[in-house]
């Protein structure tokens, strides 16, 4: 079994297809040749010649060590990593199919294998840093081969999804195996900066927020864009967490009812479901649930029907409002969570 890292758009743009098609796809735009036919990666990187005009060859290299795999080393069998752009999660698959070649697209889903998502919505505080650090190249595909990654994923999936071992030492680091092309060795001075921090960032508050405490977290990032609020006490909250108004006190809108949920696993629709209950009870117009471990399946969709009424944010979300406020936050709350805003150079593609 090999292990293989495949994103969904640099933006994570492609995901919902990937994951209700059940399928991986190479999403180059206007690649539409059948990948089989070609003889060698030369003949590839040839072919991406008029598809960049201008471009420079080290570049069509490295895309062609990239689409290569996808229909000449890749089998039925390995597994693919998919990191979540749009959460704070990873996806695990098992390729169930041949490569396959469909000319009419649409562009620039030509080329495709099936798979049986084995691991859904994994966080990725569960993963070993190094592992992580893999995960983070930015490269569309490669082969993962570094530290022992195929068998610290099956020991993962073995114990249910739960944590790494080999992040805590429990397991011996493999040296990688040779290989045509080292793609993780290539995707070295590529690597996901950005990324990297908000694992961090992420490991700090399940350690420092853990339980109630997120809860804490959500509320001062509520009070920081303006809500007045009711923090329920530790235990049995009656259905809901937080209750907020906006104003100071707390008598205009919105009007929300908060659910949030510090477990590492995803939620699924009828504990969402209970949160409608909840506004139900406390007059509530407005709903949000914050859920640390993500959402199953199609709940953000499923919920499409209840936009006006309910917001779900997941770690990225969370992440994403605690940045845009934190200068706003309680000093005590910033002294437990000490954070510090960097610059650094874009990463390029070439």
């Amino acid at each position: 079994m090999s292990l293989w890292l495949i994103r969904a758009g640099s933006h994570g743009e492609f995901e919902p297809k990937f994951l209700e098609e059940n399928r991986v796809y190479v999403t180059w735009l206007n690649l539409a040749h059948d990948l089989h036919k070609l003889e060698s990666r030369e003949a590839l990187i040839d072919l991406l010649e008029p598809l960049d005009p201008g471009g420079k060859l080290k570049k069509r290299i490295n895309h062609a060590s990239q689409i290569w795999p996808f229909a000449h080393a890749m089998q039925k069998g390995d597994w693919v990593v998919l990191p979540l752009k749009t959460q704070q999660s990873i996806y695990i698959g098992e390729i169930t199919s041949d490569y396959h070649f469909e000319p009419k697209g649409p562009n620039p889903f030509y080329h495709w294998r099936s798979v049986k998502w084995i691991g859904e919505a994994i966080p990725r505080q569960r993963f070993g840093q190094d592992l992580l650090h893999s995960f983070g190249a930015f490269l569309t595909i490669c082969r993962i081969q570094r530290n022992n990654a195929e068998a610290r994923v099956k020991a993962m999936k073995a114990s249910g999804w739960g944590d790494d071992l080999g992040k805590k030492g429990l397991l011996v680091k493999a040296k990688a195996e040779s290989a045509e092309i080292d793609d993780e060795e290539l995707a070295d001075d590529l690597v996901d900066l950005e990324q990297q921090g908000l694992d961090r960032i992420a490991t700090m508050i399940q350690a420092k927020f853990a339980g109630h405490g997120l809860t804490r977290l959500v509320e001062g990032i509520l009070k920081a864009q303006g809500y007045t609020t009711y923090l329920s006490p530790e235990g049995a909250d009656g259905g809901a967490d937080i209750l907020a108004g906006m104003g100071a006190l707390g008598f205009g809108t919105p009007q929300l009812c908060v659910e949030v949920k510090s477990e590492l696993k995803p939620i699924d629709r009828p504990t969402v479901d209970k949160l409608l209950g909840a506004m139900s009870k406390f007059n509530a117009p407005q709903g949000l649930f914050v859920a640390w471990g993500g959402f199953k399946g199609n709940v953000q969709k499923e919920l499409a029907q209840s936009f006006f009424k309910v917001r779900l944010w997941t770690q990225k979300e969370l992440l994403d409002a605690l940045f845009a406020n934190y200068d706003q936050l309680d000093p005590d709350l910033k002294a437990e969570l000490p954070l510090k805003r960097i610059w650094t150079v874009a990463a390029q593609e070439e």
